[in-house]
């Protein structure tokens, strides 16, 4: 394709064109900026006038989602926060969002609640394998002695095997959808 280019960069840093952009969409990487306001703040300067900003962060989940069912295996274990956990609650609160964004410069702030289950692997072990992976549980079991691994292992296997669905490991859960435009002065 003539009119796609791949640019690999951190996007609350990278040179980006001022006003080259009409849309910015994020999956959930904003989560993780370093300095929320002077990211935000870069990626408006290169948005058009008459651009808008769209990301999906998580939405706060209580002890008794499904998510929290599926991984309780790990939970008496992920006690010590990895540098990921500042960015994973960092967007939590739409209160928070919308004071970042209008801090950053925008307006038309909009966080919508939305359903979206997570697929975490073609089956049980699979997804084991997916979130034993993961950087902050990895952090947090590499004390674990081998024993221990594999009583986790074989508790989330079986924790996992209740969301099975013909399209894999799907985990039911929640997100916000959030729309912005730059302040035009």
């Amino acid at each position: 394709m003539g009119n796609v280019t791949f640019v690999q960069g951190d996007a609350q840093v990278h040179p980006l064109p001022a006003r080259g952009f009409d849309v910015l969409l994020s999956r959930g990487g904003v989560m993780f900026f370093a300095d929320h306001v002077a990211a935000f703040t870069h990626l408006r300067h290169s948005l058009a006038p008459t651009g808008r900003l769209a990301f999906l962060g998580p939405q706060p989940e209580g002890t008794d989602s499904a998510y929290a069912r599926a991984t309780a295996a790990l939970s008496p274990f992920l006690r010590e926060a990895s540098p990921a956990a500042r960015g994973m609650g960092s967007l939590l609160d739409p209160a928070r969002i919308r004071e970042v964004l209008t801090a950053a410069g925008y307006t038309d702030i909009d966080v919508a609640p939305a359903e979206a289950p997570m697929t975490f692997g073609a089956d049980a072990a699979d997804a084991t394998d997916f979130l034993l992976a993961m950087g902050p549980v990895r952090h947090n079991l590499r004390d674990v002695t081998p024993e221990t691994t594999a009583r986790i292992r074989t508790e989330l296997r079986h924790s996992l095997g209740e969301f099975t669905t013909p399209d894999g490991i799907r985990i039911p859960g929640r997100v916000w959808i959030v729309t912005a435009s730059p302040r035009t002065r």
